[in-house]
């Protein structure tokens, strides 16, 4: 995935982290550590699992940067990232399940802290549809997710 469209792509999952927690599409965890630490923690997690993180996504610098360019009017977030990663034990584990699960790789993971509440970062990934192996990459990305959390 190109840079610029793994940005859009994050973006669009941002966007929908509010709205999608009641819909159970996005699952996301809040804490007060600071936001660096936390995007350490995010890679350490993808890393300490024997991934590596293909794409780090700065969508916050982003958004602040284009602002003008869009008739931005207010700040979002103080801080957004995403982290792209994969694995080929658990891509093939699922793509074997039904080949057409190559949809949701790369698995990506972020954090940011909104600029409307400073000191609170969330961090989260978006949910795969249950079945066909998926529940195993849910799984994953929930335990990576927790861990950036401290949970």
């Amino acid at each position: 995935m190109k840079p610029f469209a793994a940005a859009m792509f994050a973006g669009s999952l941002l966007a929908l982290a509010g709205a999608a927690n009641a819909d159970e599409l996005v699952t996301t965890y809040e804490t007060d550590a600071p936001f660096a630490d936390v995007t350490a923690d995010i890679q350490d997690a993808i890393i300490n699992r024997g991934y590596n993180v293909d794409y780090q996504g700065h969508i916050g610098e982003m958004l602040k940067r284009t602002a003008g360019d869009v008739g931005a009017a207010k700040a979002l977030y103080k801080n957004a990232e995403f982290m792209q990663f994969c694995s080929a034990v658990v891509s093939r584990a699922v793509m074997e399940a039904d080949i057409g699960n190559i949809a949701f790789c790369p698995y990506i993971v972020f954090a940011y802290e909104a600029d409307a509440r400073l000191g609170t970062v969330v961090v989260g990934f978006r949910r795969l549809p249950k079945g066909d192996g998926r529940d195993q990459v849910n799984d994953l990305l929930d335990d990576i997710a927790k861990e950036a959390a401290g949970r």
